[in-house]
């Protein structure tokens, strides 16, 4: 469910000759929507300035430029804050020794939440079930006379000084953003009188600004309004902004009732999460995954958990566990869908190496779910047996995102080697940023370990920094291997990522190509066929080599 908005705009210079006002709607791409928000901003440039038109357009230039080119890390009012700082050193550099300054209010609507920046005396409100509500304050002086001067502007001191305001969206709600030109004239009943009268948005923004004029405003009128026709889901941003709010869950104990489930029992345990199996109310069981007591304190743990679930969300379907919504958790924790069956490495561990039909099918089932995770644009450095489910039914799903990496968003710490040793790729030993092509190589190691019962460079322990020759090959250790197989996984296993497959589709491609050709046995060596022949010519060969030593020893 993405957030969807209705929204107009209107501006009019009135008596002056130049509009010093400035609007501006950005509505991105869905997936920028959906990580960075919708903006919306009304910058009001200060007539006794330099240049107020320049510095109110230029600052919304920037600012709806720059928004959406800061690393996805940073919280919507953070990003806002070290653009608008920047725009006010700007601001104060280029004014020819005149000031350029501006008023600027910045709205980002994203997901089921919002976040107001505010400088100046623009006013932003908010309307709903008929009930106008002013969500901003003048940065003027009160004293008597001085009502209409600024003490806060971009570019006007040094060290800028910005309200910032955040919030849940309500569906059917507007947010109204007015220049002084209109709200100095019209007051509140009068604004939500329009709102009210008028349900085209274009048509009320054109009147606000309009019937400033013919109230006898002299100043630029211009205004802003977006309705939220419907909150959007929650977004990662959204999700680590109530990081603050939720506490870990209190030590759980079978038969607990906790926040509307049952627990049934501990599952796994560690230094790094703690999983519960819960019950719902239908008795279906969950996994709870939450972090020990031990790492309360621990944020960085807390991020990586929210992201962790953030990122199966993502990737939603059969391949992936399934997430609940938990959209009334109290706590610190998501859950996922257990399902019945076992990891492959304990599937090995009960059957001994897959027979080659079961392998292929598992093979292209993991491609998929790898291929699917690779185009949201998330690694997940640890593929491995362990993190590989086979159903009862047959379906493979991949496990455990926490250590799963999304380029730009994710903080790629300098000598950290997340993962398995066995199945980290040679080029991540050497210290190179996380790429598709480590992610392959793991499913490429734990298949070829799936169909022989050995690692192709043998191995490897924690803090050893392995060298890679040549990978054993499969057929050597496992003779029903066809010759196509075994140039498929040789291929995927290369020591050099340039000469692994580009992508999962690109191996799934050639492994369907390679699966319709019989899987006859490669032929056996001669010995095994023709023992006894073969036997036999060593024997004479040996007896004539016997009798060409004798005779030059005795010619000698």
């Amino acid at each position: 469910m993405s957030l969807r908005l209705s929204t107009a705009q209107a501006s009019a210079s009135g008596p002056r000759e130049e509009n010093q006002d400035a609007t501006r709607l950005v509505t991105p791409a869905p997936e920028l929507a959906a990580s960075k928000g919708y903006l919306f901003a009304l910058a009001d440039g200060v007539s006794q300035c330099a240049d107020g038109g320049l510095a109110a357009r230029a600052s919304l230039q920037a600012l709806a430029m720059d928004y959406y080119a800061t690393p996805p890390t940073w919280g919507v009012a953070q990003a806002l804050d070290r653009l608008l700082s920047a725009q006010n050193r700007w601001l104060r550099a280029n004014g020819g020794g005149q000031p350029l300054l501006t008023t600027l209010s910045a709205l980002v609507l994203r997901g089921q939440r919002f976040t107001l920046a505010h400088v100046g005396d623009c006013r932003v409100y908010r309307w709903h079930t008929g009930q106008l509500r002013r969500i901003s304050q003048d940065h003027v002086w009160d004293q008597p006379g001085m009502q209409h001067v600024l003490k806060r502007a971009l570019g006007l001191d040094e060290h800028l000084l910005v309200d910032y305001l955040e919030g849940e969206l309500q569906q059917g709600e507007h947010f109204v953003l007015l220049s002084d030109g209109v709200w100095c004239v019209l007051n509140e009943h009068q604004i939500a009188g329009v709102l009210r009268d008028t349900p085209d948005l274009q048509e009320a923004a054109d009147t606000l600004v309009r019937m400033a004029h013919l109230a006898g405003s002299q100043d630029n009128a211009s205004a802003v309004l977006v309705r939220v026709d419907e909150p959007g889901a929650a977004s990662l941003g959204d999700t680590l902004a109530q990081l603050q709010q939720w506490p870990l869950p209190p030590h759980l104990r079978p038969g607990q009732a906790f926040e509307g489930w049952t627990v049934d029992a501990v599952v796994s345990k560690s230094r790094q999460s703690l999983l519960y199996r819960v019950l719902d109310r239908q008795q279906q069981p969950w996994l709870l995954k939450t972090l020990p007591a031990s790492r309360e304190q621990d944020s960085g743990a807390q991020q990586s958990l929210l992201m962790e679930e953030w990122f199966l969300r993502r990737v939603a379907g059969r391949c992936f566990p399934e997430v609940h919504p938990g959209n009334q958790r109290q706590h610190l924790y998501y859950l996922m869908r257990e399902y019945p069956g076992v990891t492959l490495a304990q599937h090995f561990q009960q059957h001994g190496p897959l027979p080659l039909p079961q392998w292929l099918d598992i093979a292209r089932q993991s491609l998929r779910a790898v291929g699917m995770l690779h185009r949201r644009n998330i690694l997940h450095r640890d593929i491995k047996p362990e993190n590989l489910h086979l159903d009862d039914d047959g379906q493979v799903r991949l496990l455990d995102f926490g250590l799963a990496f999304c380029p730009g968003l994710s903080e790629d710490i300098a000598h950290e080697l997340p993962g398995t040793p066995s199945f980290i790729a040679p080029e991540a030993f050497d210290g190179q940023a996380p790429a598709l092509q480590q992610d392959l190589y793991a499913l490429g190691v734990s298949l070829f370990w799936l169909l022989t019962g050995h690692y192709p460079y043998g191995e490897i322990e924690a803090f050893q920094h392995p060298r890679f020759g040549t990978p054993t090959s499969a057929a050597r250790l496992r003779p029903d291997v066809p010759e196509w197989l075994e140039r498929n996984l040789a291929q995927a296993i290369a020591s050099d990522p340039r000469q692994r497959f580009e992508t999962a589709e690109q191996w799934l491609l050639l492994l369907d190509q390679g699966e319709h050709q019989p899987l006859a046995l490669r032929p056996k060596p001669l010995l095994e066929r023709e023992p006894l022949k073969v036997w036999r010519g060593l024997a004479l060969f040996s007896l004539l080599l016997n009798l060409i030593l004798l005779i030059c020893l005795l010619k000698g």
